[in-house]
């Protein structure tokens, strides 16, 4: 089994709010670029597109909180076809704090709270979904 990834060195930021030092390394985590927002404002260290939702998921899930834990669901089972990604993201989160930056309006009801939870309990789903559910 690896090496468990200390919770706090995987943060959630609204591409929205200012970068800032303490963010350590800053991973868009979303398809599309946010809307109204350069390249320089964002500061990104990387974007990680192909691990966001597919367009097919984002579009049904539309941000309908009531869709959220069917969203979870489907969406956990996508991140399972792109393991050597979320491999990649749980190591840079054992070497520092990285930052998963999306656009999304509600902070609670999001692809990077799936995904924080997948990389955090090392895609045991049954307590990412347990997480979920609080």
């Amino acid at each position: 089994m690896s090496v468990r990834v200390p919770e706090n060195n995987v943060q959630l930021k609204r591409a929205y709010e200012p970068p800032s030092p303490d963010d350590g390394a800053r991973i868009l985590v979303d398809r599309l670029w946010p809307r109204a927002i350069s390249k320089e404002a964002l500061a990104l260290d990387d974007w990680m597109k192909d691990i966001a939702p597919s367009t097919e998921l984002r579009r049904w899930f539309g941000h309908d909180p009531d869709r959220w834990h069917e969203f979870c669901r489907r969406y956990a089972a996508e991140i399972h076809d792109h393991q050597d990604l979320v491999e990649e993201l749980r190591a840079r989160a054992r070497k520092g704090r990285i930052t998963l930056v999306f656009s999304a309006h509600d902070e609670v009801h999001n692809d990077a709270v799936v995904l924080r939870n997948v990389i955090l309990h090392d895609g045991t789903n049954r307590k990412a979904a347990k997480e979920q559910k609080k």
